[in-house]
């Protein structure tokens, strides 16, 4: 058997380049429209994104950062910048005292629906999709990401 040559073993074929570039596409796109509707609400994307993981529950600074992929010191900054907005509170973890939960308020609960009511950018070219295709392209994206 002959040895493969090193250069064409390491070339992706252009399919997967094509999907991939697609993806960052998308990506990219969200990240700018996530932006512009954080703006409008006078909050950065990182606490845009903050207020709405807190949306879905209260959590933990190091949880925060985990989702966020990001250091727990930088999550500890936003949550400041969001309490100090009347937008979240800390609380005692009813589990675990010692542990302070970062919640959001009423106020946070409302300017977190409002961002998400924003989007249209997924929302618009999803709808295009028929049901049958939006949980093909779920369970895909949860399979690429190790879920499925």
């Amino acid at each position: 058997m002959a040895p493969q040559n090193s250069s064409a073993a390491s070339r992706v074929d252009p399919l997967t380049l094509e999907v991939v570039e697609l993806i960052g596409t998308v990506v990219a796109r969200y990240h700018e429209e996530y932006e512009v509707a954080a703006g409008k609400h006078a909050l950065t994307g990182a606490q845009a994104r903050v207020l709405g993981l807190l949306s879905l529950e209260p959590m933990p600074m190091r949880r925060i950062a985990q989702k966020l992929k990001c250091e727990p010191s930088n999550v500890t900054g936003i949550v400041d910048r969001l309490e100090a907005r009347g937008l979240v509170e800390r609380r005692p973890d009813p589990a675990d005292r010692r542990v302070k939960l970062a919640a959001p308020t009423e106020e946070g609960l409302r300017t977190a629906r409002s961002l998400r009511e924003s989007l249209d950018f997924a929302r618009e070219p999803l709808a295009q999709l028929s049901r049958e295709e939006r949980l093909s392209l779920r369970g895909l994206l949860r399979r690429m990401l190790g879920e499925a």
